[in-house]
């Protein structure tokens, strides 16, 4: 019997020109878990998930990515963009046209709850829905591992709601899932575990309980400001041209 193997990232460091974004990060997420990539804006987040879907090639270091599924990782950028006159399900189609196979677009979207809008355009769906439909195209081809920037940035409490159950769910399916967010009620709600990311560096690894019980904190906001630096809190220019938070 084969057996699944999540995601291994080992000693990976990431520079910039004479700026280095990620030094010797090591962290492991299991299949069927979700793991929370935490810190404040800055601190890497976005670029650990970019070397750790394979956007990036480390300066060293290793990522090692579960081999199952058509293709071996789901992408979700912090700003998901589709062709604006594409329908929901042509979108879907297309990104099976790509993967090379062909897609079940009812049950992709009856899976992150867009089955009620099959033919609506892109161009006319929500801010949440264009995250529902960019979380349905990271899941097209099976991937063994799911890797989501800002899921639920920005939207309404309900929908970040139905967006943290529509991760659960995927991570139930037996994908390694790592989302990198602000949002820290969400982590509270699906996190089996987190990696605390402060300068570039590891601060913290472990269950949100165990974040909360280091710190004596009552909640994850002070237990992340207990054990990030001070000098870390002001945002850092953007130097990968991704145009989001690092």
């Amino acid at each position: 019997m084969t057996e699944t193997v999540g995601l291994s990232v080992e000693a990976v460091t990431v520079s910039f020109g004479d700026l280095t974004v990620i030094e010797d990060v090591t962290f492991g997420v299991d299949p069927g878990t979700v793991t929370c990539l935490i810190g404040p804006n800055g601190s890497g987040k976005t670029t650990m998930l970019r070397a750790v879907a394979g956007l990036l090639v480390p300066d060293s270091g290793s990522v090692d990515r579960p081999s199952t599924g058509t293709r071996p990782v789901g992408y979700l950028a912090q700003a998901p963009a589709f062709r604006p006159q594409f329908t929901v399900r042509e979108t879907l189609s297309f990104y099976g046209d790509l993967v090379g196979e062909s897609v079940d677009t009812e049950s992709a979207m009856d899976r992150v709850g867009l089955s009620g809008v099959p033919d609506r355009r892109v161009e006319a769906l929500s801010g949440g829905m264009t995250r529902l439909l960019g979380i349905a195209q990271a899941t097209i081809g099976d991937p063994g591992l799911l890797v989501l920037d800002e899921p639920s940035s920005g939207l309404d409490p309900m929908m970040s709601h139905h967006i943290t159950e529509t991760i659960s769910e995927l991570a139930d399916d037996g994908a390694a899932v790592i989302v990198a967010t602000h949002d820290l009620g969400a982590v509270s709600r699906i996190a089996d575990d987190t990696v605390l990311i402060d300068r570039g560096q590891i601060a913290a690894t472990g269950a949100p309980d165990e974040l909360l019980a280091e710190t004596g904190a009552a909640d994850l906001e002070d237990a992340m400001s207990a054990l990030v630096s001070h000098e870390s809190g002001e945002v850092a220019t953007r130097v990968d041209g991704t145009g989001g938070s690092a």
